[in-house]
């Protein structure tokens, strides 16, 4: 086949202890899905079915490399979350199944222009460019289940300049992994190479230019992003 451009290379996520990558086809994100991070953003943390946002594959930032200040904000914070990447697809799959699809975990950071979100909820209008710019979907190395099994408890935590801002548990989520991949599958068609964003505990903030932020889950490498 032709192109009239050649394609892009595979946005892609590093493995631990491998030289191949895993390469990644859609980001999903969960919303608010410990309740004590929903009570410090102002909401009702009662269990109610989850939502969506997504981010471009090509957001994803990998190996550890800084993260450029995003322009239009001042507002900059860190989330850190619990990764999941999938190996197999499904459409509407039983949360009893579900787990048969991941591939993987790794720590991740989902950065947001707090500021800019903030407006956008305040009009009713999309999340997408506080959620979805450049750089704003950091990732760690990918640990595979044969590796580490599948993660429903365990330490996670956000570091800035080695402060602890977050420290939470991976048993606080509203809605397991299994939960979740089961209703995303119900509104898509989950692929393999699919990465879903699984929330953040409370405790997010804001960083400024020569912060460090660390995310460190129990059993995964941990993330480490500069802003500059």
């Amino acid at each position: 086949m032709n192109y009239v451009l050649p394609p892009a290379l595979p946005a892609s996520v590093p493995v631990a202890g491998r030289d191949e990558r895993f390469a990644v086809r859609r980001i999903y994100c969960v919303g608010r899905n410990y309740a004590e991070h929903a009570r410090e953003m102002g909401h009702d943390p009662e269990r109610e079915p989850p939502f969506f946002f997504s981010k471009p594959a090509d957001s994803l930032l990998t190996d550890d490399r800084d993260l450029p200040y995003p322009s239009q904000t001042g507002d900059l914070h860190f989330e850190g979350e619990l990764v999941v990447a999938l190996g197999k697809g499904a459409r509407d799959i039983a949360a009893d199944d579900a787990l048969q699809l991941v591939w993987g975990y790794a720590a991740g950071n989902d950065f947001t222009r707090r500021d800019l979100q903030a407006v956008a909820k305040k009009l009713g209008r999309p999340w997408d460019l506080a959620k979805g710019f450049d750089h704003s979907a950091a990732c760690g190395r990918l640990h595979s289940v044969a590796q580490v099994g599948h993660l429903a408890s365990g330490r996670i935590r956000a570091l800035v300049n080695g402060e602890v801002r977050q420290d939470g548990d991976l048993s606080q989520m509203i809605w397991s992994v299994a939960e979740i991949i089961a209703t995303l599958s119900q509104s898509v068609a989950l692929e393999a190479g699919d990465l879903i964003f699984t929330g953040t505990p409370a405790g997010v903030g804001a960083v400024e230019r020569g912060d460090i932020v660390a995310v460190e889950i129990a059993g995964l490498s941990p993330l480490v992003t500069a802003i500059r």
